[in-house]
C-alpha cells in the first residue's frame, strides 16, 4: 500500500514541477513566471519528498523530508517575494495584460533595468 501511495505521490509531485517549468517558460513576464515556479515546484517538490518518505518509512528520512518540506515552505515565498521587488524596483517591464499597480504610491521605479532607483525614507 506504501508503494501504492508513494507512487500517486511522486507522479503528482512530477506533475506539478513539470507545470512550474512550462509556467516558466511560456508566462509573459517576471511575476507570473516566479508566481508559477514558486507555487506549482513547492508543492511538486513537496510531493516529491513525501513519495520518498512513504517509499523509505525510516524516521531519520522521514524526519529529513518533513524538514526539508518546511525549509522550502518557509523560503520559497521569501525568495519569490524579493526577487519580484527587486525587479519592481529595477524597471523591469511588465506585459501589458498586469494592470493594477500597487506598489506605485511606495516606490519609485528606475525604468532603466540594472539602475538602481532612488531610494525612499523607508529603505534606509
Amino acid at each position: 500500500m506504501a508503494e501504492i501511495i508513494a507512487g500517486i505521490l511522486l507522479i503528482s509531485g512530477g506533475f506539478f514541477v513539470l507545470v512550474a517549468s512550462v509556467g516558466i517558460l511560456r508566462l509573459p513576464d517576471i511575476l507570473m513566471r516566479m508566481h508559477a515556479s514558486t507555487k506549482a515546484g513547492t508543492l511538486g517538490a513537496g510531493l516529491i519528498l513525501l513519495a520518498v518518505a512513504f517509499t523509505y518509512g525510516e524516521i531519520g528520512i522521514i524526519s529529513r523530508a518533513i524538514a526539508t518540506i518546511i525549509f522550502i515552505l518557509m523560503t520559497a515565498p521569501v525568495a519569490a517575494h524579493t526577487i519580484g521587488r527587486a525587479a519592481y524596483k529595477s524597471g523591469v517591464e511588465f506585459w501589458k495584460g498586469t494592470v493594477v499597480d500597487d506598489l506605485k504610491t511606495y516606490y519609485e521605479r528606475s525604468g532603466t533595468p540594472g539602475h538602481q532607483a532612488p531610494k525612499l525614507p523607508e529603505d534606509d
